[in-house]
């Protein structure tokens, strides 16, 4: 395809899919690659350097190819946020990574990130969360967890309806409700604010598929439902039931219910097949600090999962160093979980780890599974050896504060001692 603003690499391949959407990845793929915005500009190029030593360590060579999406594309593509050349570049090349977006006032999006996911038909965010050595922790035994969210990323809240307040199309919902459906809402007098989520069993199963997909391919233990279904039963309670016969379906040999777990198996799971258990969402937040252990691959509707992986993420140090990466069929565009912080951008000092880590996922979701351990060990060996960025040496001891690009080249330096 022929772009507008965007010089594809002379050097390189694409990546390609195979009829069951896995990737099938040259040892010089063309990856796209967003810096971002306000921070971005400094973390973008700071992941892209270790993400390229990781490659180079394991014999292969990542060809960048810079796209643009908010600020960055709106200098080159007369004010426009997400151009199209953006689009067809991560439609084509398959796997692309970014940095953070910030939406402008009035831009039509309600979030740049957003509208990248629904575009791109990118329904799965996946959030690991892990412990590296070195990170203050507000828990105390913060190695406990090693867990991986699956977010549902398109409908919920994120496909919601709404009506506002005093207008006359809140009362025609209102009075339909109440009227026509014959509800009893109990929606007090005076102004109302009324919204819709929509949750469907197309959107559950090709999640929990992702989820149960992954978890045997890890050798994780368990697939864990969230939702709020003791109240909203036809959404999320709808959630928990088609995630069960999804699991029941597709994956009879791989899978028991945590029921069949404690009736037929007195507790021990067999080898090599994962526990399908659900949970309530308050619960179940309680249970990821208490019983943090227990828990292993969790699958969930976009607002649960929103708040569960902010609350996993800060057990292991906070959202600084909390890597993701948005999935779809035989796509994916890792992002780091954090926002564009726009008074540091180009300061050189903050925590670029949260997207090289997203970097780590992204290598290790096409196979190269040797870069990716490489890219984590090197990260944690950094932070451990007390060479940080200053989000980190202000709550330790003895530690050396180091600006973006410099964490950077330890990080790189680590990772040729190490490979």
């Amino acid at each position: 395809m022929a772009y507008d603003k965007v010089e594809v690499p002379e050097e390189g391949e694409k990546i390609t899919v195979d009829d069951d959407d896995e990737f099938i990845v040259p040892d010089n793929p063309i990856i796209p690659i967003i810096h971002g915005d306000g921070i971005g500009k400094d973390v973008g190029p700071a992941a892209q350097k270790v993400l390229e030593a990781a490659a180079e360590a394991t014999g292969r060579e990542i060809n960048w190819m810079r796209v643009y999406a908010g600020e960055s594309a709106r200098e080159r593509y007369d004010g426009e946020n997400l151009p199209e050349d953006t689009l067809e570049a991560f439609k084509e090349f398959k796997v692309g990574i970014k940095g953070p977006l910030t939406t402008p006032v009035g831009a039509g999006f309600r979030s740049l990130n957003v509208a990248l996911r629904k575009k791109l038909d990118l329904y799965t965010n996946m959030r690991p969360t892990y412990h590296l050595d070195g990170v203050p922790s507000p828990v105390k035994a913060p190695e406990k967890m090693d867990m991986v969210n699956f977010r549902e990323n398109t409908e919920d809240v994120y496909a919601g309806i709404e009506w506002e307040a005093g207008t006359d199309e809140v009362q025609q919902v209102k009075e339909f409700v109440e009227e026509e459906m014959g509800f009893d809402a109990t929606i007090h007098d005076g102004p109302v604010g009324i919204g819709v989520k929509p949750i469907t069993e197309f959107g559950t199963k090709r999640l929990v598929r992702q989820a149960i997909k992954y978890a045997i391919a890890n050798d994780r233990d368990s697939v864990t439902l969230v939702h709020k279904g003791n109240i909203m039963k036809f959404t999320e309670g709808a959630f928990r039931d088609w995630g069960y016969e999804l699991a029941a379906e597709e994956f009879p040999e791989q899978t028991i219910t945590e029921d069949e777990l404690w009736e037929e198996y007195d507790g021990e799971a067999p080898e090599g097949v994962v526990v399908m258990k659900d949970r309530i969402a308050d619960n179940m937040l309680q249970q990821i600090l208490t019983r943090t252990e227990q828990y292993d691959v969790l699958a969930m509707p976009n607002l649960n999962g929103d708040y569960l992986s902010d609350a996993a993420g800060a057990q292991i140090g906070g959202l600084g160093i909390a890597p993701g990466a948005n999935i779809g069929d035989g796509r994916l565009l890792a992002e780091p979980v954090h926002g564009s912080a726009p008074k540091y951008a180009g300061e050189d000092k903050v925590n670029p780890s949260a997207m090289i880590l997203s970097g780590r996922i992204m290598l290790d979701q096409i196979g190269w599974h040797d870069a990716a351990d490489l890219v984590r060990d090197a990260v944690e060996e950094t932070i451990s050896s007390k060479k940080v960025t200053y989000d980190i040496e202000r709550q330790i001891d003895g530690g050396e504060k180091l600006a973006t690009s410099e964490f950077a080249d330890e990080i790189v330096a680590n990772i040729q001692e190490l490979a």
